[in-house]
Formats: C-alpha cells, sequence, structure tokens
C-alpha cells in the first residue's frame, strides 16, 4: 500500500488512536538534575580557574565544595529516577560515544569522583599542612574536575535536543549553551550568596544573563515565524513557565547586576533570580517536551529529515 493511502496516521487521531511519540516519562528528580548538575559542573570550572589565577582561595574551597556537593546529589537524583540502583551500574557497563546518555552517564561518574577528590585533597592538604601526596591528588583532580565540569553543565542539552520530540529537536543547537549559560549562572549566584563578591563573578554573572536574554529572544523569534514545533514554548502551561524562566534566568539578573555595580545589594537579587530562573527553565523544557509528544499534527508536519527515530533514551534516563 502506497504510504499516502495509509488512513491511520493523522494529525488528529495519531496512530490508530495513540500519539505518534512516546511521552518523556521523567520525574521530577531529572529537571532537577540537569539543575543541579549544571551548577556543579560550571563551580568545578570557577574553581579551577580561580586556583590558576591566585584568587581567593576561600573563593577555590567554596567552588571546589560546591561542585563535589553537586556531583554527588546528582548521581542519587539520577538514581532515584531510574528506581533501582543497579540500573545506573548496568549504563557503565559498555561506552557509546554515540549516545548522549551513555556519555552523560560515565561523565556524572568520573565528575562526581574527580570533584570529589579535588575538595577533600584540597581540605587534607590543608590540615596536615602541605602533603606532597595528597597535593598531588588534588592537582591531577581539579583540572580533571572541571574538564569534566565543561561536559557536565552542557550534556544534558545535548541528550534533549537529540531526540525525536520536536520541540526539543527544533533547538538542538540551542540548548547546549542555553544549559550551560543557567548553569554557570547558578554556580555565581551560589558563590555570591556564601559572601564572595569578586569582580570576576560579577563579569561572569553579566555574561549569562547576557546569554539567557538572547536564548530568550531567540525562542520568542522562532516562535512567531515557525511550524507547530515551538507551539510548547508559547502556549499552555510550558508557555507560560518558559516565558517566566527566560525572564527570571536573563532581564532581571542582567538589570539587577547592572545596578548591583553601584548597589551590591542587588547582586544578590540578581542570583537568587538567576536560580529560580534556571530551575523554572528545566522544568519548563520538560513540560515542553510532553505537550509536544502528544500532538500528533506536530510530528507529522515535521520534514523527513527531523523525524529521526525515536531514542529510548528520552524514555528512561
Amino acid at each position: 500500500m502506497r504510504p499516502d493511502a495509509v488512513p491511520h496516521a493523522s494529525g488528529e487521531t495519531g496512530y490508530y488512536g495513540l500519539p505518534l511519540l512516546k511521552k518523556p516519562v521523567w520525574t521530577w528528580e531529572v529537571p532537577l538534575y540537569f539543575f543541579v548538575g549544571g551548577a556543579a559542573g560550571a563551580a568545578s570550572i570557577i574553581a579551577a580557574t580561580a586556583e590558576w589565577t591566585d584568587a581567593d582561595v576561600t573563593l577555590v574551597r567554596d567552588a571546589e565544595w560546591i561542585a563535589a556537593a553537586g556531583g554527588a546529589v546528582s548521581a542519587a537524583l539520577l538514581t532515584a529516577d531510574l528506581g533501582r540502583p543497579e540500573r545506573f551500574l548496568n549504563m557503565l557497563r559498555v561506552f557509546k560515544p554515540q549516545s548522549a546518555m551513555s556519555v552523560g552517564s560515565w561523565t556524572l561518574t568520573a565528575f562526581s569522583s574527580t570533584s570529589s577528590a579535588s575538595a577533600f585533597a584540597a581540605a587534607m592538604d590543608r590540615r596536615l599542612g602541605g602533603s606532597a601526596p595528597v597535593r598531588l591528588v588534588h592537582d591531577v583532580a581539579a583540572p580533571a574536575a572541571a574538564l569534566l565540569g565543561t561536559v557536565m553543565s552542557t550534556y544534558t542539552g545535548v541528550l534533549v535536543g537529540a531526540t525525536a520530540i520536536p520541540v526539543w529537536n527544533r533547538n538542538v543547537r540551542l540548548l547546549p549553551a542555553h544549559f550551560g549559560a543557567s548553569g554557570l549562572a547558578s554556580a555565581v549566584a551560589i558563590l555570591e550568596w556564601l559572601g564572595h563578591e569578586d569582580a570576576a563573578l560579577q563579569r561572569l554573572g553579566i555574561a549569562a544573563a547576557a546569554i539567557e536574554t538572547a536564548t530568550g529572544a531567540i525562542i520568542e523569534l522562532r516562535g512567531r515565524d515557525t511550524t507547530e514545533a515551538m507551539a510548547p514554548l508559547r502556549e499552555g502551561v510550558s508557555g507560560a513557565l518558559t516565558r517566566t524562566g527566560g525572564i527570571l534566568s536573563g532581564p532581571v539578573p542582567l538589570i539587577c547586576r547592572a545596578l548591583g555595580e553601584r548597589h551590591r545589594s542587588f547582586r544578590r537579587v540578581a542570583g537568587l533570580s538567576a536560580l529560580a530562573g534556571a530551575l523554572i527553565t528545566r522544568l519548563a523544557w520538560i513540560a515542553a517536551g510532553r505537550a509536544s509528544a502528544a500532538d500528533p499534527a506536530v510530528s507529522l508536519a515535521l520534514p523527513a529529515v527531523e523525524r529521526q527515530p525515536s531514542n529510548a533514551d528520552t524514555c528512561r534516563s
């Protein structure tokens, strides 16, 4: 039978009354994992950079502990979503470079190990008054954690984008930078709330807020002149979450940080807004993915090149 003669797949009824794509089954732990992991990865980069530039030692220490704690919490959240610990271990039996989930699982394992080793080694080195073996562990683990942190803070955007879910697939190139910028903003905010007011953190916060503002503008512009694939980002609950997260992540902290040049209290307001925006943004993208997968019309309207086979990673991370 010719494909155009098949009456069972339509934008109104799906395929035999079923959706053409399976909705993501991720639980609340996954967007929280995206949020915590992004902040932890960015914190490790800040820690290594601060140490290389001879910045305040307390800044290095706090950033390292944020990275270590975030790595441990991320592993716990991902394991909780999987339901049984052995499922996480099963993902480590093989390494698949072509799978964002496989790369992410190995990255999380390596990052949590190196960030913890770096933080604990630095603490022991301070306590022992300078121990060469302990210092060697830190000197190896710290740059490794920073390198892995760049992947940790962005790979979740790749994971979300490399799927058949229309709204995610449509933004596959935007999501890694988007998640990376909000992760950086979150790490800066946490450090500022811990009392660090370094000028470098202010500049990083401004850069992250500027990227988030540009990202929000791109999403709005795409939503006006493209197909229905972008509809979940501007309509319904997911649309409201997207706009709320975008405003709190971009324009609000950007304005507050500009005011913070003279009134430092605005920097903490900017940080609080960025943290809320980063978390809401993750929730928004998950909600948008569910709405997008539930609409058969969107899937049928996509060009064939975009209707790639469904990735099992979207069903269970």
